[in-house]
């Protein structure tokens, strides 16, 4: 707005030119003119305009009417307590006046409605939008960056830009953020040769240049218009400070909080291995762990016999995940790949639901993450069906009769693949009735392959979302893990244990792996194979056996269909 329109303050009539404005630190939303005297004065009842005193009667009108008290200046004509003003002040403010006045005349009409009024009947409404509401904004984004992880160094960016890159490795022709919090820089252009010698010559040249200071991720292009013309996706180039783009070392608590798991998923382990042999234990026990109206609870003491004979199956749980964990040391060790303290997760029903590993370095390519990935589960799952085949030869063996224990034939309805597996190997007389003989390594045998199941689902930071990711991109993983989401939400994998781990992963795993240091080059046909078919064996051993099959193939007894 370029003036100040015409007003009435005590029959007074006057039009001032609009100088210059500027926003007002007292009404963040009002424009406040100024005039062209740069005496501003601090005053509370001196003028905007040329911070000269205002006449005492208007004064008075103006706080009586509650608006700014500091509204325009009528010290034109000396006066009371007004400053006496110059005669070339007073000839300019009459020549703008008259200029302010040919310029309105053409367009009073629609002027006067946007204009700025004052009148001494009421107070002009105070916005509570403006600079000063929105320096709150301001101050929490500089406090995100005091105690977020420290930025790139502009001045290292400019260096590395200048000697990093260029016509025959990669032009830059933009930057973006890069990382979770936005701390590092991602470099986007077109590469110039092939994508890893390219990528190698540019970890040699970052390390000579600045040292460890930095780690450099070769990444797909986000948001890519075009595939690369050499063929693969486009690829840009992201920096992050060492010390923040890789995971610190473990701590003290992290140590005593991993020994309290264990601790208590030996606990939950001795407890299945006691629930085993439910035909031995006494009648109150059995009667309060199977009767939901139960309520009084039995004397603990009468478990204690029973806690010896349990410890084979609990030493078969925990074994079993202990080999999980080193089949991923194993494939780690080779890569120079650092690994966390695993932290067990305590279940009843399966003595184990497999453990927490995390990575302590940044993987160097996607053929490392699936590697270490796969080897856990494919070292669990190994003596898991070894010990669940072991335990179902000797079910059929006369000799160890005595150490065999009676369960209800309808747990084997629980998967499809190992309800298969028993049925041909106990047969139908023996699968076709209330309850089955078996020995207690079918029971370690069958939880460790559920728990590595489980484990192999591809969703989250699971070992077979890792792998998924690796294998495929974070893009499939989306796409597999909200497929998963919903089987298990639905009851279709895993039967009642879908929802707890369900939950389970959505609090503690759903966050996918960070990017490797070579994200983007393939890891190859065999390696995707190899993840295809894992999966394809998870869903069988999860998927529960269905009514009519069930009673078809004689596992268990079906009384309703």
């Amino acid at each position: 707005m370029g003036t100040l329109s015409s007003f009435s303050i005590l029959s007074f009539r006057i039009r001032v030119n609009l100088i210059n404005e500027a926003p007002s630190p007292i009404f963040p939303r009002q424009k406040v003119l100024r005039c062209s005297d740069t005496r501003i004065s601090t005053n509370p009842r001196s003028c905007y305009l040329c911070g000269k005193g205002l006449r005492r009667g208007i004064q008075g009108q103006i706080n009586n009417g509650g608006f700014d008290n500091r509204l325009m200046c009528f010290s034109s004509g000396s006066d009371g307590d007004g400053d006496s003003g110059g005669s070339s002040n007073d000839s300019n403010l009459a020549t703008k006046e008259k200029e302010a006045t040919e310029r309105e005349e053409g367009g009073r009409s629609s002027s006067e409605d946007k204009s700025t009024s004052f009148s001494s009947s009421g107070r002009q409404p105070i916005s509570l939008e403006g600079p000063s509401y929105n320096n709150f904004q301001v101050d929490s984004v500089k406090l995100m960056e005091l105690l977020g992880p420290e930025k790139v160094d502009p001045n290292d960016v400019k260096l590395i830009k200048e000697n990093l890159f260029g016509y025959s490795t990669f032009w830059v022709t933009k930057e973006e953020p890069f990382g979770d919090f936005g701390e590092g820089i991602l470099f986007l252009g077109n590469l110039r040769g092939n994508r890893e010698q390219v990528f190698e010559k540019l970890q040699k040249q970052l390390l000579e240049l600045m040292g460890d200071k930095y780690n450099l991720f070769m990444v797909e292009e986000p948001n890519a218009e075009s595939p690369d013309p050499r063929g693969g996706p486009r690829v840009s180039f992201g920096m992050l400070r060492r010390e923040v783009s890789e995971p610190g070392p473990t701590t003290l608590w992290q140590y005593i909080i991993a020994l309290l798991l264990f601790l208590l998923t030996t606990g939950s382990s001795v407890e299945l291995g006691i629930a085993s042999q439910i035909n031995r234990l006494p009648p109150e026990v059995v009667k309060y762990f199977t009767d939901p109206n139960a309520i009084e609870p039995p004397d603990m003491q009468l478990l204690f016999p029973f806690v010896e004979s349990a410890l084979p199956l609990a030493y078969g749980v925990l074994g079993i995940q202990l080999f999980h964990e080193i089949g991923h040391h194993v494939a780690a060790f080779p890569k120079n790949v650092k690994l966390s303290i695993p932290y067990f997760i305590p279940n009843t029903t399966l003595g184990c639901f497999g453990a927490i590993t995390q990575f302590k370095s940044i993987l160097p390519d996607r053929k490392t993450k699936v590697d270490i990935s796969v080897a856990g589960p494919v070292a669990g799952a190994a003596l898991s069906f070894s010990m669940f085949a072991v335990g179902l030869l000797l079910s059929s063996n006369p000799d160890v009769a005595g150490d065999l224990v009676q369960v209800p034939s309808m747990l084997f309805q629980g998967s499809l693949l190992l309800g298969l597996i028993s049925r041909a190997f106990l047969g139908y007389t023996a699968m076709h009735a209330a309850a089955v003989s078996i020995h207690p390594l079918v029971i370690a045998g069958w939880c460790g392959l559920t728990t590595t199941a489980f484990n192999l689902l591809p969703v989250g930071c699971l070992d077979g979302g890792r792998a998924v990711q690796g294998a495929f991109g974070k893009n499939a993983l989306f796409a597999f893990g909200l497929t998963t989401y919903t089987l298990l939400g639905l009851g279709v994998l895993g039967g009642p244990l879908s929802l707890p781990w369900g939950l389970y992963v959505l609090i503690c795993q759903r966050t996918p792996e960070k990017p490797c240091l070579n994200d983007v080059t393939e890891v190859g046909s065999w390696r995707k194979a190899v993840v295809v078919v894992a999966i394809f064996l998870v869903v069988l051993t999860l998927l529960p056996i269905w009514d009519e099959l069930a009673e078809e193939l004689g596992i268990g007894l079906v009384t309703t269909f």
